[in-house]
């Protein structure tokens, strides 16, 4: 054990961030103001103007950063991106003994292949997905899901919840970075569908402040509608029952249609209606237009087999 180790806690022990876009840098002023030593280091050095006045240390190169903690975390547009930085400047050769939590967005299988390359440099490696924006870190409302080893998790549970709670979801490393990405359809889908339906009342003139309320306020119900209709939300489905005694694919299929013949007519984009079109239609052409709309995974699913 180094002595640094040795006079060092949960509550106060050195923490290294490498990318500072508005997430790194939230992430960086909320362990400052838990007490943490944290050593800083960007592509473009000027991003850490603002942190460092706030008491972060600036490493000179990314070798540099890694050395001063033995918890190293990764807040970049993709997992290329730590390759690019920790091999391109000779950083691995101080990986050995250290624990990478790589918090930036990519595939599942791009994450399993990472924890291969840092087992390759005998340092540690966990998966996160940071579930609110940059301005929202270290709130209550804040939660990060993460996996990977267990007693990883565990070794740096303290010094990561700062941040937002942390969720841990299991061994398997893919599995923080597939939530992630699972719930950031629901949003993207979500927001893409605001705008579809922004611009399809803007045609009638309303204006987007006078739509936006009411198109939000439906959004918000959707959760209240779902949980109503199923006592535990998802158990039909894990169970194959697809109840249709309230909203049937054929019902939710002719409002999708319907939906695209009025944005057909007013000259809209037809990407977003289409793809939902197709899910009802594929449902009700394999015969199951009585069953509850949950129905159309059947087809989602298919594809991935």
């Amino acid at each position: 054990m180094n002595e640094r180790q040795n006079h060092t806690t949960p509550q106060n022990s050195p923490v290294t961030v490498i990318g500072l876009g508005p997430m790194g840098q939230a992430m960086t002023r909320t362990l400052l103001t838990a007490g943490h030593p944290v050593t800083v280091w960007n592509r473009t050095a000027g991003r850490a103007d603002g942190v460092v006045a706030d008491g972060a240390t600036l490493a000179a190169t990314p070798a540099e950063a890694v050395e001063a903690s033995d918890l190293v975390i990764l807040s970049l547009t993709d997992y290329q991106a730590m390759y690019d930085i920790l091999d391109g400047d000779g950083a691995t050769a101080s990986l050995a003994g250290r624990t990478l939590v790589n918090l930036s967005s990519d595939t599942p299988e791009r994450t399993r292949e990472a924890v291969t390359w840092a087992a390759g440099h005998d340092a540690a490696f966990l998966t996160g997905g940071v579930m609110v924006p940059a301005p929202m870190v270290g709130t209550e409302a804040a939660h990060i899901y993460y996996s990977g080893p267990h007693e990883v998790m565990e070794k740096h549970r303290a010094t990561l919840a700062p941040l937002g709670t942390p969720r841990y979801l299991g061994q398997d490393p893919g599995l923080a970075q597939m939530m992630y990405q699972a719930q950031l359809a629901v949003f993207l889908t979500t927001l893409s569908a605001l705008m579809h339906a922004t611009a399809m009342l803007g045609t009638t003139g309303l204006k987007a402040a006078e739509a936006l309320p009411e198109l939000l306020s439906s959004a918000d119900s959707i959760g209240a509608i779902l949980r109503a209709g199923e006592e535990t939300p998802g158990a039909a489905l894990d169970a194959g029952e697809h109840p249709g005694d309230l909203s049937t694919v054929a019902m939710m299929g002719a409002t999708a249609d319907h939906i695209v013949e009025t944005s057909t007519a007013i000259g809209l984009d037809l990407a977003l209606p289409l793809a939902v079109q197709a899910h009802y239609r594929r449902a009700i052409e394999n015969g199951h237009g009585r069953d509850n709309w949950t129905r159309i995974i059947d087809s989602i699913r298919e594809a991935a087999r």
